[in-house]
């Protein structure tokens, strides 16, 4: 065990190459979150290519996601089991076979098998690569070692439709999936140099409480991805997915609490810091990638920008969290972790009120200037919350830990983005109801009677003025979607109150955050 400046501050896990191991872990850690959005794009091109019909293209990123959320859970036991360098190289090597697969898939039911391993092995990478970067780096240095993680985990859904928007056009929707094999193979070759054996712990596996937690997750992500085809609540398929997933959530809280040997151990669900972390996260996901699958469509739908542009414009949002993320990890040592939040949240809220005073009629610098100052306030979030999550927890339950924080994120991404686009679907039919009904002879430039009576040429007047009430109808939609995730932010911020909140011992720089 290696030590620093003091006693305290150890790292707990000794590397001689450590830079080499961040660059193989941070390699892994974005191929990984790159594939939560990088195929978005590809989709139209995958279902004429696999003769999908719309419905079941959709298949391609659920069964990705649908896998991952099941798979997550069980990460520390694994890691535990047969050792945490093992896990990360199976799964790296997995990941790289199953994108290989899915790349030269020729039927949509070897595409979505393919993607469900894609799903598994990147399940175990994202909280296995966090649990690495807070064990080769002293305590002191964490709030570097999460900002440097930060970006790979906040960038990559960022970078995704960028990357897999010019692949698609300029090769094939196919290389969506080969372009993980070089970061794969540069990721495999680091971590089988470099990343030291940690000690295996032999446990029981809590199958009872996996089996539950995992039919819970997949019945409310079918439920989410079912339910704008299906009507949501009005379908009786909905009412079975949550009556089950419900049933089986609660059952697992209950199993958590008085289980011999539970998935979760009880000692780290007591730490506080923790917990307030995981609820945070699952915040952030919901607002960011909510936001995130709003944009693309609005901007080519209602502005016109091709795919291309879109991406190039979103990525200011990259921008701001690098710009952040850089000075947090610095800033944690020097400022009070919860201020940092509290001021991350409310440039996050101030971005999205600026987004609610958008137009039609708008270019594209309220589009950089609001993504920039999200950015800022995400980075500002990110970077604290994960130092402060683990704060408190002793380190043997890091990785039980980073995987109950990812599966937080990323379920609230999967809700934040079902939310979004279930009332965005509403609101437009709302909207465009209300300007309708203004819509008369007194108001137009011809009378809709006389217009119809003309044959094509009216019809035509009559077909633009609806498309424009369309687009308003979108606008007004969108709007009201970017109110809601504005209050959503504002609220949490008094939340910051449940961290508790951790100091430096004056006497030592090098000292690692102790509770006050």
């Amino acid at each position: 065990m290696e030590t620093g400046n003091s006693g305290t501050d150890q790292v707990h896990l000794t590397t001689q190459h450590k830079f080499l191991l961040t660059i193989a872990v941070m390699a892994g850690t974005l191929m990984q979150v790159l594939d939560t959005t990088i195929a978005n794009v590809a989709l139209p091109h995958m279902q004429a290519s696999l003769g999908a019909t719309q419905d079941s293209i959709t298949w391609v990123l659920t069964s990705y996601i649908l896998a991952a959320a099941i798979a997550i859970p069980i990460t520390g036991w694994l890691s535990d089991r047969v050792g945490a360098r093992r896990l990360f190289l199976f799964s790296v090597g997995l990941f790289i076979v199953a994108s290989m697969l899915c790349g030269i898939a020729t039927s949509l039911p070897e595409m979505v098998l393919f993607r469900l391993m894609q799903g598994v092995a990147g399940a175990f990478i994202a909280p296995l690569a966090q649990t690495v970067m807070l064990d080769i780096n002293h305590p002191s240095e964490h709030g570097r070692a999460m900002s440097i993680f930060g970006m790979g985990v906040m960038l990559g859904p960022i970078l995704g439709p960028i990357l897999g928007g010019w692949l698609t056009e300029y090769y094939s929707w196919r290389w969506v999936f080969y372009v993980n094999l070089p970061i794969g193979i540069i990721c495999f070759i680091g971590l089988w140099a470099w990343l030291p054996v940690k000690p295996v712990k032999r446990h029981g596996f809590d199958l009872t409480g996996f089996a539950l937690l995992g039919v819970a997750l997949a019945s409310l992500q079918l439920l989410l991805d079912r339910g704008v085809h299906v009507d949501w609540f009005h379908s009786t398929e909905i009412w079975i997915e949550a009556g089950i997933g419900a049933s089986c959530f609660w059952m697992f809280v209950v199993h958590l609490l008085t289980g011999r040997n539970p998935i979760f151990p009880p000692e780290m669900l007591a730490d506080r810091n923790l917990m307030a972390g995981t609820l945070f996260l699952f915040i952030l996901g919901l607002v960011v990638m909510a936001g995130l699958a709003l944009l693309p469509p609005m901007m080519q739908n209602l502005y016109g920008y091709p795919v291309m542009d879109t991406g190039i414009l979103l990525a200011s949002r990259g921008v701001g969290v690098m710009v952040t993320m850089a000075i947090a990890g610095r800033l944690i040592d020097k400022v009070e972790p919860r201020i940092l939040v509290l001021i991350g949240f409310t440039l996050t809220a101030v971005s999205l009120r600026y987004m609610t005073s958008w137009s039609l009629e708008m270019d594209w610098r309220p589009i950089v200037g609001s993504g920039v100052l999200q950015g800022l306030g995400i980075g500002l979030v990110f970077v604290p919350l994960n130092v402060v999550s683990f704060a408190t927890l002793p380190p043997q339950y890091r990785t039980h830990a980073a995987s109950l924080l990812n599966l937080s994120r990323n379920m609230g991404s999967s809700i934040g983005i079902s939310i979004v686009a279930a009332l965005l679907a509403m609101n437009i039919q709302i909207s465009h109801a209300d300007l309708a009904g203004y819509i008369t002879q007194f108001r137009l430039p011809v009378d809709p009677n006389m217009a119809l009576r003309i044959g094509q040429t009216g019809d035509m007047v009559m077909t633009a003025i609806n498309g424009e009430i369309n687009r308003q109808a979108a606008m007004v939609a969108y709007i009201d979607n970017f109110y809601i995730m504005m209050w959503v932010t504002i609220a949490t911020v008094p939340l910051v109150l449940l961290l508790r909140n951790p100091k430096r011992d004056k006497g030592d720089d090098h000292i690692p955050f102790v509770l006050e």
